[in-house]
C-alpha cells in the first residue's frame, strides 16, 4: 500500500470517529493510530519484541 492510500484510510477513520463517537472517540483513535505508527516504525527499522522485555526487566530491578 502506498502512503497517500494509508493516509486516507487513517484520516477516514478519524472522520468516522469524531462523527459517530464524538470528540473522545476522535482523540482516542488518533491515539492509538500514533502509537501502532510509532510501533510499525520500530519494527520497520528492525526493533525485536526482546529488545521490549529487555526494557521491562532492567526497569523491574
Amino acid at each position: 500500500m502506498s502512503t497517500p492510500f494509508v493516509g486516507m484510510i487513517a484520516g477516514m477513520a478519524l472522520a468516522f470517529a469524531g462523527w459517530f463517537g464524538g470528540f473522545g472517540a476522535f482523540l482516542l483513535v488518533a491515539a492509538l493510530g500514533g502509537l501502532g505508527w510509532a510501533v510499525g516504525r520500530w519494527f520497520e527499522r528492525g526493533g525485536t519484541v526482546q529488545d521490549v522485555r529487555d526494557v521491562f526487566e532492567r526497569n523491574r530491578r
